[in-house]
């Protein structure tokens, strides 16, 4: 996890044939080091085509999702650990170097109350039970703290760092987002100190979800503290401009974010990348 990658929502959610080729063909031509797969429907993927074309366009890969409502952790554990052994398998057969995302919970997942001790533990369960089994496939895994308004969970680098201390796993790490630190931490920079030993993947997304450079993000502060902290793991571009319903209602997107993907990646790509020359970290 590497360099300059991008999410497969730019071009698609859906990971048949007709999506891999598309998204694999895009983020290639445009020049990325790797490529974050939306595996949100593990047992329809096909990685034995997807490592293929994978391997043919010598891209690595890295896959994501966010757990469906039956298979919450934080109510059903043992459904969770089953879906996500599963989700694992398909990205060790991708050959992906990690499965990250909101993997201990569901991307909308609110109670309206705070987290339970009860639903911590259950989340703890999954998380060092998945871990393990990843770590023997050769799968990095990792949890990304997500704002309020899409879990009652996890929200904060401090409440990821607190979960994966607790675990105590080698192979769990943490992935931070700074959509979600534009609302959550107080300064992106603070969170990304806060989670510097288990920092290994960020995603680069706009305070809209929209083109980068083009909301509220203060992306200075973002990669400098980055460059300060001597980060070398992915620096994932994401914005989603490809949603079925049920995730943009998780994720409560109710209107167009970008004009286009061609506008995301002709803008937002060359102001991130030029970010991230500046501060050295490609």
């Amino acid at each position: 996890m590497k360099g300059f990658g991008v999410h497969t929502s730019m071009w698609t959610m859906s990971w048949d044939a007709a999506g891999a080729e598309r998204a694999i063909a895009a983020a290639k031509t445009s020049g990325m080091d790797f490529i974050e797969i939306a595996l949100l429907d593990p047992a329809s993927t096909d990685a034995a085509l997807g490592r293929r074309l994978l391997e043919q366009a010598e891209l690595p890969a890295v896959c994501s999702l966010g757990l469906p409502e039956a298979v919450w952790a934080s109510r059903n554990p043992d459904g969770a650990i089953d879906f996500l052994t599963l989700a694992v398998e398909k990205a060790a057969g991708l050959g992906a170097e990690a499965l990250t995302g909101v993997t201990y919970g569901g991307i909308g997942e609110r109670s309206g109350l705070p987290p339970t001790q009860a639903e911590l533990d259950n989340v703890a369960r999954v998380l060092e039970a998945v871990s393990g089994i990843a770590g023997k496939a050769g799968v990095a895994f990792g949890i990304e703290p997500v704002n309020r308004y899409e879990t009652h969970l996890i929200n904060t680098a401090a409440q990821g760092v607190a979960m994966i201390e607790r675990v105590g796993s080698e192979n769990l790490f943490l992935h931070l987002d700074t959509y979600h630190m534009n609302i959550e931490e107080k300064g992106a920079g603070n969170g990304i100190i806060t989670a510097r030993e288990h920092l290994r993947y960020i995603h680069l997304s706009e305070s809209d979800r929209g083109t980068p450079g083009q909301g509220t993000c203060d992306w200075d502060e973002i990669f400098a503290t980055l460059a300060a902290i001597n980060f070398r793991g992915g620096l994932a571009m994401e914005s989603f401009i490809n949603m079925p319903p049920e995730i943009a209602h998780g994720l409560s997107v109710w209107r167009p974010v970008a004009d286009s993907a061609e506008a995301v990646i002709g803008q937002g790509l060359p102001f991130l990348r030029g970010k991230a020359a500046q501060y050295g970290l490609i």
